[in-house]
């Protein structure tokens, strides 16, 4: 079975004795990975210095295999060579186990060992290829730093943007108050309600409160930009960024606000835990924390794009999304309008590449260093497409800061012309044995959601699906799906009044499509909350979205709150006596019509979203 040689030497190393081939550039790169992994059980000699110890061994045959010298004597060549030395530590003792015990493993590795080696030059170029000339495992000391200082940008862009108008969203006079939200919630669940929406709103729901949760955020991820106290920031940041997701109900309900809280949680077992990250002195990571949050990445991106498929829309399949998407999207901008006169061929291909990069690029989070950074490129790049056509708040920066984390420290130092960190061991202690709860407990949920993508009609497991109610409150686990089914048409809904029901003034919203000469236009990384809500209140009734009523009463009261939500009130000082919203279908203008008139959009009238309203018909309900 195995290919051991019944030979013994007569001068026994000290401790156990790696023999390789000195001259063979491909034997001296993969012993440095081996010389990393056994960390000082195994000492390694080329046989060109080591031959004249052991006369017992032909030349010959140390130059056409690798071979094993133990403590006794005993002498291994070949692919059990490699496994024995491997198996000196932990780690490596499955494959002495298999070797030994798992039928065809030995002489499948023993076979597939004589073809590598009568093959080295060819093995040594794909080496180079895929790896470059290192191939010891990667570091992610620098990759970490970008990576957590990023997070904590992207954490103040999220808290200065709610900042700027939780008040009319969800403060005391806003359209959902948190308060009324939660209180509802206790009369109806009872001590339930602590559980199922985790929040320190409980504790005070006031305006000043969420003020100082917004503004607590925002201080604490500044220190978490500045390298401070890096995982008690972030543990920080999680309690109150859920808090105010929770409190923000359909405000807050928005992919990327669960991206952030996953991807904070998950921070948390990779991020150095010391009181302040330092570049020249690195502290020791958990590849299992990285492992998390590489995962992450995979569903993030992999869901994205099987989804688009399985939902069994035709744009998707036949490359005629983008025909739709540019213009349909909720905020589309300039440059969107400006890819909307694309040629079809062009659309077609710009689909295909999202669908290849979406769906087959998360499969090279875990390649080989050269095919990881092609594909964390690939990621990069369609990110930034996306970011460029349409205005999606801080997702995208979410998306590129978990890709950071695919270049090593290697590339890194050599883009930004810096010294390379030192090796250090992987972290000890509680960290990974943290991360590795954290793992058991979300793998076979994060294993349904992707599984969930490809066979949507698939149930859950009952084990699995209890799992999931237990930790879905904290939104450490979630699903991930962006335009599964493809929006062919733009409703757009204007909110109108009038002081005696003959005469209607349009309010005006900040950024979404109203007058058709205003041109679309960037605002990401802010997301102003209510226009996005305006693009979902569209597609459905104002019976499904009972938060648009409570909008209008505010409008009848002109509640200065909810007002400074709009680029313009048509009545600043006297409030309407009555409000309605009529629906149009919007689109973009081509190039001809925009020479023409200088409009960005057209539009055709699609009747009555909802009728008049005044304040007497909020009193009598």
């Amino acid at each position: 079975m195995a290919a051991v040689l019944h030979l013994s030497v007569r001068k026994a190393p000290a401790k156990p004795l790696v023999v390789f081939d000195g001259d063979c550039n491909f034997c001296r790169r993969w012993i440095e990975r081996w010389r990393e992994l056994t960390r000082g059980a195994v000492d390694y000699a080329p046989f060109q210095e080591a031959a004249a110890r052991f006369p017992e061994i032909p030349r010959e045959d140390l130059e056409q295999a690798l071979h094993f010298i133990e403590k006794d004597g005993t002498v291994y060549r070949g692919a059990e060579a490699a496994f024995r030395s491997l198996g000196t530590v932990r780690r490596g003792r499955a494959l002495v186990w298999c070797y030994e015990h798992l039928p065809g493993f030995a002489p499948i590795s023993e076979t597939a060992y004589r073809v590598i080696a009568r093959n080295r030059r060819l093995a040594s170029f794909f080496t180079r290829v895929l790896w470059g000339n290192e191939v010891r495992r990667p570091t992610y000391f620098e990759s970490r730093d970008l990576f957590v200082r990023s997070l904590g940008a992207i954490y103040l862009i999220a808290f200065v943007s709610l900042w700027l108008q939780i008040d009319g969203l969800i403060g005391e006079q806003g359209i959902l108050p948190a308060g009324q939200h939660l209180q509802f919630a206790r009369e109806q669940l009872g001590p339930d309600a602590f559980f199922l929406f985790p929040t320190l709103c409980w504790f005070n729901s006031s305006d000043a409160f969420l003020h100082f949760l917004c503004g607590a955020g925002a201080i604490i991820s500044v220190l978490l930009m500045a390298g401070l106290a890096p995982v008690l920031s972030l543990t920080l940041l999680f309690v109150v960024y859920l808090s105010l997701t929770i409190a923000g109900q359909t405000f807050l309900s928005f992919q990327w606000d669960i991206l952030l809280l996953e991807t904070g949680f998950l921070a948390l077992f990779f991020a150095p835990w010391r009181w302040r990250m330092d570049s020249n002195n690195p502290a020791p990571f958990s590849r299992v924390g990285l492992f998390l949050l590489k995962l992450l990445l995979f569903k993030l991106l992999f869901m994205s794009g099987v989804v688009k498929l399985t939902s069994h829309d035709e744009s998707w399949w036949n490359l005629t999304a983008l025909d739709y998407h540019y213009w349909t999207q909720p905020l589309p901008t300039v440059i969107g309008w400006w890819s909307d006169q694309h040629p079809e061929w062009f659309k077609k291909f710009s689909v295909a590449f999202c669908l290849v990069v979406e769906i087959v690029a998360p499969f090279f989070v875990w390649a080989p260093r050269r095919l990881r950074h092609v594909a964390a490129g690939l990621l990069i790049a369609l990110q930034l497409a996306i970011a460029a056509t349409g205005n999606y708040c801080f997702f995208n920066l979410l998306a590129i800061a978990l890709c950071l984390l695919l270049f090593d420290d290697m590339l890194i130092a050599r883009v930004l012309k810096t010294r390379r960190p030192e090796r250090v061991p992987d972290n000890a202690g509680a960290l990974p044995i943290a991360a590795i709860a954290v793992l058991i407990i979300t793998l076979p949920i994060n294993a349904m959601f992707i599984y969930s993508a490809i066979k949507p009609e698939r149930e859950w497991p009952r084990p699995i699906s209890m799992l999931a109610g237990y930790v879905e409150p904290f939104r450490i686990v979630n699903g991930y799906g962006l335009f599964r089914v493809m929006t062919k048409s733009r409703p757009e809904i204007i909110i109108e009044g009038s002081a005696d029901g003959n005469n209607w003034l349009p309010y005006e919203f900040k950024w979404k499509p109203g007058a058709l000469d205003n041109p679309p236009r960037w605002v990401a990384p802010h997301q102003p909350r209510l226009d996005w809500q305006m693009w979902f209140a569209a597609l459905g009734t104002y019976r499904q979205n009972p938060w648009f009523v409570s909008l209008l009463e505010r409008l009848l009261r002109n509640t200065p709150a909810v007002t400074r939500l709009f680029a313009h009130n048509p009545f600043p000082e006297t409030p309407p006596h009555y409000v309605r919203a009529r629906l149009y279908e919007y689109r973009f203008t081509t190039w001809t019509e925009h020479r023409a008139t200088g409009a960005w959009w057209k539009r055709d009238e699609n009747g009555e979203y909802l009728p008049a309203l005044s304040l007497e018909d909020f009193d009598r309900h």
